[in-house]
């Protein structure tokens, strides 16, 4: 049985990616969107896969923290950068996502650094829930 620990409702409005806006119902949230530069738009708000690499990012720190819990591997300095990569097949005319996640940390080896991105990729909702359908790379620096 599984029981709800919590739901996420935002809203997108108007042009969505394109000088929309999306808020959350308890409005703890709530940001411009725009077309990124690099994709030809003016880049002056935020964007779905920027919202989408912190949310990913975010929980992915979590799951690092639970896999190094049972562990007991004792975590110092910890951060993941999550890239998300939005291609465009012009042939099919389709978009599509990929992912690159690293986790950079101290006071550990290379060899538990590896060991705890993998596990935290089993754990983490987000990756979970993206398995199979886009390409995610991992990868570890440790200081």
């Amino acid at each position: 049985m599984s029981e709800v620990t919590y739901t996420a409702v935002a809203t997108s409005t108007a042009e969505g990616r394109n000088g929309g806006r999306a808020t959350s119902d308890d409005g703890a949230l709530d940001v411009t969107l725009a077309v990124p530069k690099a994709f030809g738009g003016a880049g002056d708000g935020t964007n779905p896969e920027q919202l989408f690499a912190a949310g990913w990012a975010s929980c992915f720190v979590g799951a690092v923290r639970r896999v190094a819990g049972a562990k007991k591997v004792p975590l110092n300095d910890l951060a993941v950068v999550a890239e998300v990569t939005l291609h465009h097949d012009t042939d099919a005319g389709e978009f599509r996502l990929s992912a690159v996640l690293h986790l950079e940390a101290t006071g550990i080896d290379q060899a538990t650094a590896d060991e705890l991105v993998n596990g935290a990729h089993q754990v983490c909702p987000y990756s979970k829930a993206t398995r199979g359908n886009i390409e995610v790379t991992l990868d570890a620096t440790v200081a």
